[in-house]
C-alpha cells in the first residue's frame, strides 16, 4: 500500500501519541494538532527523525475559527489530507458538579469536541480545493452503544461523566450520516468504539473491569492502532458507516 497523509487531531494525548507514533513508523505523512506549545514541541522532538513526513500544528478545535485556519495552514503547505482521524478530546470538559450534574457549559463543549468538531473538520476537508480525502475514522468508546455500568466505579457519578457517553453515541450516528451523504464522494466513514485501555488506573479498577468484560481484561495501548488501521486501508474497501467495536466483548453482554 503506498505512503498515506493522515491528519490526526489531538496526537499528543493517549490515543493520539500511539496513532501518530504508529503509522510515522509504517512510513505515511503525518499531521497531527495539539493545544498547547509544550506538547508541540515535544511531539516535533519526539518524532524529529522523521522530517517532512509529521507537521505539528497547535491549535484549539473549540474555538470558532480553528478549522478554517486549520485549513488555511494546510493549504499553504500543500498539503491534502487523503485520510482524517477524529480523536481530539479533552478531560477538562467531563467535569462533574458536586451535586452530581453536568454544567450545561461542559455538556455542550464536549458535544462540540466529539461530534460538531468532526463533522465540520470532515466536512472542510471535503471542500478543500482538489480534496484527496478517501477515509475518514472516528474515535468513539463503547459507552456510545451501552450506558456505563456502576459495577466497575467506586462513585459511579463522577468517574464514569454522562456526558462523554451521550456524545460518543452522537458521533457513532454521526458516523452513519456522512458515510450516507459522502458516498457518492468516495469517502468511507467509520468509527471505532474502545473499551478500557491499561494505564490510567490502578489495580483494583483493572480487577473490576476484568470481572465485567468476556475477554477478562483491559486493552493495552498497542491494541489501539490496529483497527484504526485496518480501517484506513484498502482491505476495507467495502466498509463505511460502521462502528466497530474494539472492547474485549464488554458491549455483548
Amino acid at each position: 500500500m503506498n505512503p498515506r497523509t493522515i491528519l490526526i487531531t489531538g496526537g499528543s494525548g493517549k490515543f493520539g501519541h500511539s496513532l501518530v507514533s504508529y503509522f510515522l513508523a509504517n512510513g505515511d505523512r503525518i499531521i497531527t494538532t495539539c493545544r498547547t506549545s509544550e506538547s508541540q514541541d515535544k511531539l516535533k522532538a519526539e518524532h524529529a527523525s522523521y522530517g517532512e513526513n509529521i507537521v505539528v500544528i497547535k491549535t484549539d478545535l473549540t474555538e470558532p475559527d480553528a478549522i478554517k485556519i486549520l485549513l488555511g495552514q494546510l493549504d499553504t503547505q500543500g498539503i491534502q489530507p487523503d485520510c482524517l482521524v477524529n480523536n481530539a478530546r479533552s478531560i477538562a470538559y467531563l467535569k462533574i458538579e458536586e451535586d452530581g450534574l453536568v454544567k450545561r457549559e461542559n455538556f455542550a463543549t464536549e458535544f462540540l469536541l466529539d461530534v460538531i468538531v468532526p463533522y465540520e473538520l470532515t466536512m472542510a476537508l471535503v471542500m478543500q480545493k482538489n480534496s484527496q480525502l478517501r477515509r475518514v475514522v472516528n474515535i468513539g468508546s463503547m459507552y456510545g452503544k451501552v450506558a456505563a455500568n456502576t459495577h466497575l466505579y467506586t462513585d459511579p457519578v463522577s468517574q464514569s461523566p454522562l456526558h462523554y457517553s451521550v456524545a460518543k453515541a452522537a458521533l457513532s450516528h454521526l458516523t452513519k450520516e456522512l458515510a450516507v451523504r459522502l458516498s457518492k464522494n468516495s469517502i468511507q466513514v467509520n468509527c471505532v468504539a474502545f473499551g478500557g485501555v491499561e494505564g490510567r488506573v490502578d489495580d483494583a479498577f483493572k480487577q473490576r473491569y476484568a470481572q465485567l468484560c468476556p475477554m477478562g481484561r483491559m486493552l493495552r495501548e498497542d491494541e489501539v492502532v490496529g483497527p484504526v488501521d485496518m480501517l484506513l486501508s484498502d482491505k476495507c474497501s467495502g466498509v463505511t458507516g460502521h462502528t466497530l467495536a474494539v472492547d474485549g466483548g464488554w458491549s455483548i453482554w
